[in-house]
């Protein structure tokens, strides 16, 4: 050994207590030894750490306190409110239906899963033999016997079928996230090579007003108080010669002063030289599908070549026109020329949130791409621009399903019509704010194209277009995208997965309730980035919504009587607000100019016309006898069944300590009851 050397011991200190070390990492000048060479922590000290210990568990008990009660209150005031009067119901959607089959299945399915509960819990604390390896004299009593019998009965018959259904569901929800990753893949590739719908020859010249096309500008609308100023005040200021444009608004109002108000915009236009017609029809038929007929049936109409459709809460841009129609120039197979929709109340709340990142990847991706290699898309209803000589040639607007603008693009498709869609051009509209009206609007979005499914299959299989595109508009448009896609979103998330918390035997992997979903989900929420925060609650969301779709699908591909059912999506006026204000601005800096004192003129008109209108609304609702029924936030009991069935396996899960699974369970529960109580979205009183 070196002369240098030194040994060091150190004693190794097995009996050091909390408050040593807190101690000696708060600056004690006391070194970490053995209790025999350091001197014991004070009573002071000793006393402050328990009296701290006991203060955050009493926070932690007072946040949980806090939180629970403030649930339980909103569970309590909404079920307080859910009883609505007998007007109420008439106009609700399909609730009243709840208490179908897909409800009681629900509820049949809920009440096994808490008695299963039960006995699992049993079998948990009584540590009975899971794996059947107990001698028949070790069993005690009936019920571990038939505890026994049921894992036997189970592992032989339940869990085979189980499996089977799981698997064919996961292949399923494989073949379609392989569509969604290749729609993604053309999307990046239409990006890479900047690709865009090109326009043959020269713009329409502007010293020659004859140059241009007789464009007619249709506004269905129905009982549309809240939009229908704004929506008319648009399509007026369209940046087209005036003599070559004529504005229809359909009006299907059963309403008789908002008729009247309706009327006076029209006529308050037709004063300024706009070309515009007031249309109300007696007899209320084919909801709009039947409007629009209609309105193609009067004479004047087969003097024009293109027409453009605008829902009632759809605002263009002055150059929406020439933006679109000249892609028709120099293409006589093009039939259909769609734009994009862009959303005024976007960030309202959380729902209209989900909603726009549902809708960006619906435009951005699913259009554009069909668009681009297929040259056939379903039409969005509005924001579109037809050639009327597409719409002949297909037959017209037909009142067979609930969803007419589907309905005409595929007999378009199948005449031979092409069709192009502009991602650069957005018309401003506004997304539903409430779940009630949302559900509305995705139970007519799913249940009509089953509908109308069956009604063009046979056509489909006599069309002389490529089995190409046969297939793509059976197995690709219809069944993949309109039947797999909320079929398995329900039945494997919903349904399989709380069932094989009680079969173990059948547990799904990760990769499919975890990581294949995150990863398409990330994928969808590409097209809006600024969603990124959001990644999470759309996966709970969506698959919170598959209930909804999936009982829409059902209805249409059986043809229930809730497919044929129209209802309005409620307007809440948000684009009304930020287009005056738009509009304001723009007169302001049109006023100095000279060139532009018609223009100014006009917009100045328009809102005199919106203060008004807004006077005359107040005084019909004065002039109304008894008060006003307050609508009130409902309980939609197929949600929350779901999201008592989901907890109760998120319970069993955490017998069975699966991890993934029961978070995944946890918080998929929480986001249905989130629903259920109708938290999300608007809130009324």
């Amino acid at each position: 050994m070196a002369p240098s050397s030194v040994v060091v011991t150190i004693e190794k200190p097995n009996n050091l207590s909390v408050v040593q070390i807190n101690a000696a990492t708060a600056g004690d000048d006391s070194p970490l030894l053995p209790a025999d060479k350091q001197k014991a922590a004070s009573p002071k000290q000793f006393t402050f750490s328990i009296l701290l210990k006991i203060y955050r568990a009493f926070s932690c008990i007072s946040w949980l306190a806090v939180g629970s009660n403030s649930l339980f209150r909103s569970i309590k005031k909404r079920v307080s409110q859910s009883e609505a009067s007998a007007d109420e119901v008439e106009e609700q959607d399909m609730e009243p239906r709840s208490r179908g089959k897909l409800y009681n299945f629900i509820k049949a399915f809920l009440a096994i899963s808490i008695g299963a509960l039960v006995v699992e819990v049993v079998a948990h604390y009584k540590k009975w033999n899971l794996n059947l390896v107990q001698p028949p004299w070790e069993v005690q009593g009936l019920v571990q016997w038939s505890y026994m019998a049921w894992l036997s009965f189970r592992l032989d018959y339940i869990a085979p079928t189980v499996m089977m259904l799981s698997q064919f569901c996961i292949v399923l929800f494989l073949i379609q996230s392989l569509d969604r990753l290749a729609l993604c893949l053309g999307c990046f590739w239409i990006k890479f090579k900047k690709l865009k719908p090109q326009i043959n020859g020269d713009d329409y010249d502007v010293e020659d007003p004859s140059s241009f096309p007789m464009v007619l500008v249709q506004i269905p609308m129905c009982n549309e108080r809240e939009v229908y100023a704004t929506s008319i005040g648009a399509a007026c200021q369209l940046d087209w010669p005036r003599d070559r444009l004529l504005i229809q608004v359909l009006d299907d109002s059963d309403d008789p002063n908002l008729q009247l108000m309706i009327n006076e915009e029209v006529h308050s236009w037709r004063q300024k030289g706009i070309n515009i017609i007031y249309r109300h029809r007696l007899i209320r038929t084919g909801y709009k599908a039947g409007n629009l007929k209609s309105a193609m049936g009067c004479d004047y109409v087969q003097d024009y070549e293109f027409v453009a459709i605008l829902d009632a809460d759809f605002q263009p841009n002055p150059d929406f026109l020439k933006l679109t129609i000249p892609h028709f120039k120099g293409k006589p197979e093009v039939g259909l020329v769609q734009a994009r929709w862009s959303f005024v109340n976007k960030d309202e709340n959380l729902l209209s949130r989900l909603q726009n990142v549902n809708l960006c990847f619906h435009f951005e991706v699913e259009q554009q791409v069909n668009g681009m290699f297929l040259n056939f898309f379903g039409f969005n209803g509005t924001a579109g621009v037809w050639r009327i000589k597409a719409l002949e040639d297909s037959g017209g607007w037909l009142e067979r399903t609930t969803v007419e603008d589907m309905d005409i693009a595929v007999r378009a498709h199948l005449n031979g019509w092409k069709f192009v869609y502009l991602n650069d051009v957005k018309v401003l509209c506004e997304l539903p704010e409430s779940y009630e009206a949302y559900k509305k609007q995705q139970h007519r979005w799913h249940s009509g194209p089953m509908q109308l499914f069956r009604l063009c299959l046979p056509a489909i299989l006599k069309s002389k277009i490529s089995m190409w595109k046969k297939a793509n508009l059976i197995f690709l448009f219809f069944l993949l995208r309109k039947l797999i896609l909320p079929f398995y979103s329900f039945t494997l998330f919903c349904i399989i997965l709380p069932l094989t918390m009680f079969i173990p035997e059948a547990e799904l992997p990760l990769w499919v309730i975890c990581y294949v979903p995150i990863f398409m989900s990330f994928l969808n929420i590409l097209p809006s980035p600024k969603s990124f925060p959001f990644l999470v609650p759309y996966l709970l969301f969506e698959n919170t919504m598959s209930v909804t779709k999936f009982n829409a699908m059902v209805s249409g591909l059986f043809q229930l009587g809730s497919s044929y059912e129209w209802v309005v999506t409620k307007k809440t006026g948000r684009s009304s607000e930020s287009d005056l204000l738009a509009l304001a601005e723009r007169e302001s800096k049109l006023a100095p100019a000279a060139a532009g004192e018609e223009k100014a003129t006009m917009l100045r008109r328009h809102s005199e016309s919106g203060l008004e209108l807004l006077s005359k609304l107040k005084e019909v609702e004065a002039e109304v006898a008894g008060a006003p029924k307050k609508k009130k936030n409902r309980l939609y009991k197929k949600e929350l069944g779901l999201a008592f069935l989901l907890l109760t396996a998120a319970a069993r899960s955490l017998l069975s300590a699966h991890g993934v699974h029961f978070y995944f369970l946890l918080f998929q529960g929480l986001s249905f009851l989130v629903v259920g109580l109708d938290l999300i979205g608007e809130q009324v009183s």
